[in-house]
Formats: structure tokens, sequence, C-alpha cells
């Protein structure tokens, strides 16, 4: 590739992309609450929060200084991360923090990285994390799972005009803010029915010797706080477009 290739290249990574219409906004975020409140489109789309989900334990793991051993995803949208080190401790507890909070702190990013309008970025950060967590990786749904995923993202950041990389982008990230939140309360019911009696939040309860229950609240006070403020990012791209 040469010089100019490489510079045309980087311009087109780095560069701030045009205002988005008032109305993508506004439909995006429709699009992002209706695949999360049917329960059909749930039921698949759900597999993009598993990701987040699995990638938020894992990245927690290592910034504590844990061994990452691997990541599962499997057919039904569930998950699992495994990492060795001290079975509690700080380490531990983040590590465990991290699933529930990653969806909504990976959208709260991704507002951010949209209200400067770096679209393309955003979907190439996308790529790169989806990378590395393929990586680690032990099974074979999770591999297809990362690897159609990962190549949706490119072939969008890559071929597609900017206007489908916006409403692509828009759309993910308003999915990401309102699927971080639906978890918790399924969470919540499916251990009040006693069949997740190993959770995330059970386990922190073991650790810390802190309710199962005040995890939960933890988990759900984090991920709305951030649908607060990823929708006030987004709404900061709308307000502008809808009055001028």
């Amino acid at each position: 590739m040469s010089i100019d290739g490489v510079t045309d290249f980087w311009d087109k990574l780095l560069g701030a992309q045009p205002d988005p219409p008032g109305l993508l906004v506004l439909l995006t975020a429709l699009a992002g609450l209706l695949a999360v409140a049917i329960r059909p489109v749930w039921r698949v789309a759900r597999n993009a929060v598993t990701i987040a989900h699995e990638g938020g334990h894992a990245l927690a793991a290592l910034l504590t200084g844990r061994r990452l051993r691997g990541i599962r995803l499997e057919f039904d949208t569930s998950g699992l991360t495994l990492s060795s080190g001290r079975p509690t401790g700080p380490g531990m507890i983040l590590t465990l923090l991290g699933g529930y909070v990653a969806p909504s702190l990976v959208g709260v990013l991704g507002a951010w990285l949209l209200g400067g309008n770096r679209i393309t970025l955003l979907l190439w950060l996308a790529v790169l994390l989806l990378l590395l967590m393929l990586i680690n990786v032990r099974n074979l749904f999770g591999v297809i799972s990362l690897v159609v995923t990962g190549a949706i993202v490119f072939i969008v950041s890559w071929f597609a005009s900017p206007q489908i990389q916006a409403v692509f982008a828009y759309a993910g990230v308003w999915f990401l803010l309102f699927g971080g939140v639906r978890p918790i309360f399924e969470l919540q019911s499916l251990r009040r029915r006693g069949r997740m009696p190993q959770s995330d939040a059970d386990q922190l309860a073991h650790i810390t010797h802190v309710p199962a229950l005040f995890w939960v609240g933890v988990f759900l006070a984090v991920d709305l706080a951030a649908l607060v403020a990823g929708a006030f990012l987004l709404a900061g791209q709308w307000l502008p477009a809808a009055t001028s």
C-alpha cells in the first residue's frame, strides 16, 4: 500500500462522518428497543449481548491480573468465561461484576464515539474486539458466532455507504443500551425460581457475604445509568438536527 493509500485509510478510519439526520437517530432507537422487547427477535439478537457480557468478564479478568483460560458461547445464548487466580479478593469480584454491566458500558462508549461522528472508527473497534475474543473462544459455536458477527460488521464498515454505516452503528449502540437492561430482569426471574444458583450475583454473594439481590441491584443501577448517559449522548445528535 502506498503512502497516499495509508493516509487515506487513516483519514477514513479516524475522520468524522457527517451529522446523521435526526430522524435516523430516533428510528434506530425505536429499532433497538423493539429488538429487545419482541421475544423472537430478542432470542436471536441476544447473542450480541452475550458476546459483550463474556467479553466483559474476560477483560476484567485480564485487567486484574487473572489468567484467562477460555470463553464459551452457546447456542441458547448463554456463555461461560473461565479464568484462574485467587478464588476471592478484588480481582475475582471485578471479574464477576464485569459481565452484566459490559453491554451497557460498551453502548455508552459507542454513544460517545457516535457523538463525535466517529462511525467508521466505532465499527473497526468492534471488529478488533471480536477478533481478540475469537482468539480465546474454546467451542465451535462460539467461533462461528464471532466470525459471523465480525464479518457482518467488517462488510458494513468497508463496503457500505456512510448512510448505511450510520444506520447500522446507531441501531447497534441503541440495542446494547437497551439490551443491557433486560438480562438483569431475566436473571432475577430465574433466580427467584431457583434456576440459576451459580449466577454472577450468587457467586458475588458467596465471596463478599453481601446478599445476591444487592448485586442484582448494582447491575441494574449501572445499566440504567448507562442507558440514560448513552441516550443523552445520542440525543445530542438528534436535537440539533431536529431544531435546525
